[in-house]
């Protein structure tokens, strides 16, 4: 299996820059587990919290599993027509706007202490 970091160092430029800035700041910042789900690294506190996903046009997309739960004060959280996930599309480390991410990820954080995710398998 691939580590997060090996798949980190597969992308270049802008990706891999904000890939590796989001991976110690989750992994260091916010005490969460990295593990590779999905071919792309999530990031675990009891519960799956959020996750890194390289998108077309040179950008990473933070996403959050539980993002239709979360209050997105600072209107950054897009669902894209997904019923769950939300997520931010960052296309700069230099241009991160840091203290709203921030508050972003406490909240999740939050939410996944007093109830942590569970995925629900259909029927």
């Amino acid at each position: 299996m691939i580590a997060v970091e090996d798949f980190i160092f597969q992308h270049e430029g802008n990706q891999r820059e904000l890939m590796l800035f989001f991976h110690h700041y989750l992994s260091n910042d916010f005490n969460l587990n990295a593990k590779m789900r999905f071919k792309i690294p999530f990031y675990d506190a009891k519960s799956w919290v959020c996750y890194l996903n390289p998108i077309k046009k040179d950008r990473v997309e933070l996403a959050f599993i539980r993002g239709n739960e979360l209050s997105n004060v600072q209107g950054l959280l897009q669902s894209k027509g997904r019923k769950q996930v939300s997520g931010i599309e960052l296309e700069l480390v230099t241009e991160l706007p840091l203290q709203q991410i921030s508050e972003i990820l406490h909240e999740a954080i939050l939410l996944d202490r007093k109830s942590p995710y569970s995925v629900r398998k259909k029927n």
